[in-house]
């Protein structure tokens, strides 16, 4: 069972994969073109050239697990990207949107307390 968490760090890559590709291919491109270990914990999300199959790699400390999502009907919507970019780290909540189908650019996000952001105030 891949346990999803706001803690993980999610990978979004930005080419289309076979949607084929398994385990140690997947990891592969994780560390040798998003240059990020894929032993870490990190979720990396990737997708078809016609963004209606969805995967998700992450490791489980004794093994990989990759989640995968077939749409019957429909795409999955992506965030911006700059050109030059491999891939984008988004949140789980934007994971959660772009699972769920909702509309990225719709949603409005209201203030919420952030554990990061109170520490760069209280250190100034």
């Amino acid at each position: 069972m891949i346990a999803l968490n706001p803690e993980c760090r999610y990978f979004l890559y930005r080419s289309p994969i076979n949607i084929n590709k398994s385990f140690y291919s997947l990891a592969s491109i994780a560390r040798e073109q998003m240059k990020v270990d894929p032993l870490s914990l990190a979720v990396f999300i990737f997708l078809n050239n016609n963004r209606n199959q969805l995967k998700l790699l992450v490791w489980q400390g004794d093994g990989f697990a990759i989640f995968h999502k077939r749409l019957e009907e429909g795409t999955f919507e992506l965030p911006p990207f700059l050109h030059d970019q491999t891939h984008v780290v988004i949140s789980y909540s934007q994971l959660i949107l772009i699972l769920q189908g909702i509309s990225l650019e719709k949603v409005h996000y209201r203030k919420r307390y952030n554990q990061k952001n109170a520490s760069t105030l209280t250190s100034r």
